[in-house]
C-alpha cells in the first residue's frame, strides 16, 4: 500500500495537493473522484462533505485523514520531514502567508469574481479581507521585494499561496501585476510543479475527449 491515498479530480483545487505531493516525493495512490457519477465509498467515509482534495495518510499508528489544501500542504511537509518546512526565524512569515492564502486571499478573490462587494466601511469590518483592493495591495507589497514567502527560500507555503496567485493570473481573477507575474514564473520553473501539472493537464485532456 502507498503511504498516501489521494482523492482528486484534476479540474479542482486538488491540483494544489498533487503539486505538494510531488514536492515531498510522496508515495501516493491517486483515486479519481467524479463530479456527476457515484463517488468512491472510501472517499465518502473519509470526508462527509465530499470535498476534494482529501488525503489519507496510512501512518504506522493508523490512518490520518487530512482535508483543506493549506492543511494538506503543511501536513505533507511535516509527515515527510521535508526541508520545505519553515526554518528558525521563518515561522512567522510562513504561517502568516499560508493562512492569508487560505483566508483573506481566497475570500477576496471569490467574492470579487462573484460580484459580491461590501456596501460600506462597516461591512468591510465584518469581512475577513476588508476589500479586494486592500488584499491585492498587501500581497503585492510582500512579494515585491522577495523571491518567495520566506524570502529567498522556497517553502511549502509557496505551494499553497503560489497556487492561488498562479490561478488568479491564469484566470484573470487577480490583477496581472509585475510582482505576481514574477512570482508565478519562479514557481512554474520548479520540477515538481511541472511534473504535477503534466499529470493533471493530461487527465483534463482525456476528460474533454468525446465519448464514443
Amino acid at each position: 500500500m502507498a503511504d498516501f491515498t489521494f482523492f482528486f479530480n484534476p479540474m479542482s483545487r486538488a491540483q494544489i495537493a498533487r503539486w505538494a505531493l510531488h514536492e515531498v516525493a510522496a508515495d501516493y495512490e491517486p483515486v479519481f473522484v467524479p463530479y456527476d457519477d457515484e463517488k468512491p465509498a472510501a472517499f465518502l467515509a473519509a470526508n462527509a462533505m465530499s470535498k476534494i482534495p482529501t488525503i489519507i495518510h496510512h501512518a504506522p499508528g493508523g490512518d490520518r485523514v487530512v482535508t483543506e489544501c493549506a492543511a494538506i500542504c503543511h501536513y505533507l511537509a511535516e509527515a515527510t520531514g521535508s526541508p520545505l518546512l519553515p526554518q528558525s526565524g521563518e515561522q512567522a512569515d510562513y504561517f502568516r502567508w499560508l493562512l492569508f492564502g487560505a483566508g483573506p486571499l481566497e475570500q477576496a478573490v471569490v467574492s470579487h469574481a462573484m460580484g459580491w462587494q461590501a456596501k460600506d466601511a462597516q461591512q468591510q469590518m465584518m469581512l475577513g479581507f476588508g476589500s479586494y483592493e486592500r488584499t491585492m495591495d498587501a500581497l503585492d507589497k510582500w512579494l515585491g521585494d522577495r523571491d518567495f514567502v520566506c524570502g529567498s527560500r522556497f517553502t511549502m507555503a509557496d505551494v499553497y499561496l503560489g497556487s492561488q496567485v498562479d490561478w488568479g493570473i491564469a484566470f484573470g481573477t487577480m490583477p496581472d501585476r509585475p510582482a505576481f507575474q514574477a512570482y508565478v514564473e519562479r514557481l512554474r520553473s520548479r520540477p515538481a510543479y511541472a511534473e504535477a501539472k503534466a499529470i493533471d493537464n493530461e487527465l483534463i485532456a482525456q476528460m474533454k475527449q468525446p465519448v464514443g
